[in-house]
């Protein structure tokens, strides 16, 4: 049985809009360590077409938009090559070596979970929520940058109950950020 490992970063105050943090060479680093380390990746539409629009035409071309630093380049091939899984009643196709999942989300990732593998990586905030409820997440790593912006969506806002989790493991990033590993405490 392989983990379901979910991932995002939040600022202090639990925002996690990505444009609420400033990138850094050391949490992309981490990042893209992490999706290497997975078998696939689980996305829900909006973050795959997302993750899809910012780093295909990277991966594909090698041509970085101006805003795009050389540093970010090993995460633009690593989620590229990554299998990948949406979950998605809208979405026509996903052709970026993706299967869109449109049937029961719980049966399907209790699926996927069963298949031998050294883990499935979640990306995403609505989906994460989901299969949170759902308790299937098995690790949560959470890049905690040292920001407050007082504004924007929260992470989890709405969960239905508590969810314990243990600490795992914690590093901190030369910008200051703390990369916590959490486990589910079942």
């Amino acid at each position: 049985m392989q983990p379901l490992i979910y991932s995002v970063n939040v600022t202090l105050d639990g925002c996690y809009d990505h444009r609420s943090v400033t990138p850094d060479e050391a949490s992309h680093r981490g990042a893209t360590e992490l999706i290497a380390s997975a078998d696939a990746l689980l996305f829900g539409r909006v973050t795959y077409q997302m993750m899809e629009e910012a780093w295909r035409p990277v991966a594909e071309t090698g041509a970085r938009p101006d805003w795009m630093p050389a540093w970010m380049e090993p995460f633009a091939r690593t989620i590229h090559r990554a299998k990948k899984y949406v979950v998605s009643s809208t979405l026509p196709q996903a052709d970026w070596n993706a299967e869109i999942v449109r049937d029961d989300l719980e049966a399907t990732v209790r699926a996927l979970k069963q298949q031998a593998g050294r883990g499935i990586f979640v990306g995403g905030v609505k989906l994460a929520q989901s299969l949170t409820e759902l308790g299937l997440i098995d690790e949560y790593v959470f890049f905690v940058h040292p920001r407050i912006v007082g504004r924007g969506p929260t992470l989890f806002a709405g969960l239905s109950r508590p969810v314990d989790l243990k600490l795992v493991d914690r590093s901190e990033l030369p910008s200051g950020a703390l990369v916590l590993r959490y486990g589910a405490a079942r």
